[in-house]
């Protein structure tokens, strides 16, 4: 998906134009591409999964790069990501231009959509194959939040343990960015292999996750792999949903933040249970995540005693 020219995009100082574009569902359109048949990938035409992802970068790019524009010409800062990018310079006073911006922006919102909603989705998936794990989680919220809400602190902090381990779990059976791409910085051996200075290096925290040796039974989905004891006793480098070392995601905490946040909100409110007939079809590409969506029945929390009536959603 290349950036479409910048020079068309037009200052819109009143805002009208982030709230007539609907950014998530054009990253979804865009995302289908992998989902689609791997034949049909390889078409080009006007009505292929292609053009159709084309199209919505297009859209997206017209969004990023008025964007940019605007904030050049009113010199108009604010706390967000864009503003630090449009501020940032090197050693020699050099700023970015506008496609690295457009590229940076591009990369933090799809890091920060595709892989949240994944794990929500993945995550509900799982408790609703296990009502205990669930009573555990109620049982905490009803001890630890007031009025059903949590707090600033809780979330960012992760002070719900039940929680914690359940979104811990869900991030070993179920990495988003399952695959890592690294260079090499020097020559090495490993297994009896010479690996040369500069050659491209790939983990899969996909496989590592299910190693049995490091994670007993790995296709069970068990919390309690993560109570403080049992973590504390991993080898290093065992479990890396985030990647490692001074790659380790940026956006760690706010999507740990974001997860908790949905979850807890979510669980204080509703009880999901799978549609009958439903079976989990993995989608790999970008990032994983189940194909056909995962569409659930939704019963409020407080409500399951009166009303039997369950609507159908899709989370």
């Amino acid at each position: 998906m290349r950036p479409a020219a910048a020079d068309s995009a037009k200052v819109n100082p009143d805002g009208a134009r982030a709230r007539s574009i609907d950014a998530a569902g054009l990253f979804e359109t865009a995302l289908s591409f992998y989902a689609s048949e791997y034949v049909l990938r390889i078409f080009r035409g006007r009505f292929s999964p292609w053009a159709r992802m084309q199209a919505a970068a297009r859209k997206l790019d017209a969004l990023i790069y008025a964007e940019i524009a605007e904030r050049r010409a009113s010199g108009e800062r604010g706390e967000d990501i864009l503003s630090l990018l449009l501020d940032a310079e090197d050693e020699d006073g050099n700023h970015l231009s506008d496609v690295q911006i457009r590229d940076e922006v591009m990369t933090l919102l799809f890091a920060g959509h595709d892989t949240t909603t994944s794990t929500v989705s993945f995550m509900f998936y799982e408790l609703a194959r296990h009502p205990p794990i669930v009573e555990r989680l109620l049982a905490e919220q009803d001890a630890e939040l007031s009025d059903g809400r949590p707090t600033a602190e809780q979330m960012v902090s992760g002070e719900l343990s039940q929680l914690e381990m359940v979104l811990d779990e869900t991030l070993r059976k179920y990495p988003p960015a399952w695959i890592g791409p690294r260079r090499a910085i020097e020559s090495f051996e490993f297994e009896g292999y010479t690996i040369p200075e500069r050659a491209f290096v790939n983990y899969c925290s996909w496989a590592s996750h299910h190693l049995p040796d490091v994670f007993p039974e790995p296709e069970r989905f068990r919390p309690e792999r993560f109570a403080p004891d049992a973590r504390a006793a991993l080898p290093k480098g065992a479990y890396v949903p985030f990647g490692g070392g001074s790659r380790t995601c940026i956006g760690m905490r706010f999507g740990q933040l974001e997860v908790r946040t949905i979850a807890t909100l979510l669980l204080s409110r509703y009880t999901v249970s799978l549609a009958d007939g439903f079976q989990l079809d993995i989608r790999q590409m970008p990032t994983i995540s189940p194909r056909e969506g995962l569409p659930m029945i939704v019963r409020e929390r407080d409500a399951l005693t009166r009303a039997p009536e369950a609507s159908a959603a899709a989370a």
